[in-house]
């Protein structure tokens, strides 16, 4: 199995894994319902946020915090929810790749639910 390397490898992850997500009936409802992404618009934006945490291509402006407030504002995001949501990133990332990077990605997956986690029990206090 080869590590992450490029765009395209990052393109494959996370297809796959949304896939997994919007087929997981526990949290898919936060796509579908709640959120409503459309997912060939939403893809090419995730792969632009992960390029510029592993790669360093940048490119990625949102504020993904900001963003995930909002989310949690429509329906409470759980922690139960992120557990779900990392152990299908796990995964998928395990199921594709195995190197330096795929470990890099995981642990920055792990950080990002972290921060999230927090800041959403900050704004709910």
């Amino acid at each position: 199995m080869k590590d992450i390397e490029n765009q395209e490898d990052l393109y494959l992850l996370v297809d796959t894994f949304y896939k997994k997500l919007l087929n997981d009936n526990a949290i898919n409802y936060i796509f579908t319902d709640v959120v409503k992404i459309k997912i060939e618009e939403h893809l090419p934006i995730l792969v632009t946020f992960w390029s510029q945490g592993i790669l360093g291509t940048g490119g990625y402006t949102k504020n993904l915090t900001q963003i995930h407030l909002d989310i949690d504002k429509k329906e409470h995001l759980t922690p139960e929810l992120f557990q779900i949501w990392l152990g299908h990133f796990y995964t998928t990332v395990d199921e594709l790749f195995k190197g330096d990077k795929a470990e890099q990605i995981k642990t920055q997956a792990l950080s990002i639910a972290t921060i999230m986690q927090i800041k959403i029990m900050q704004q709910n206090k």
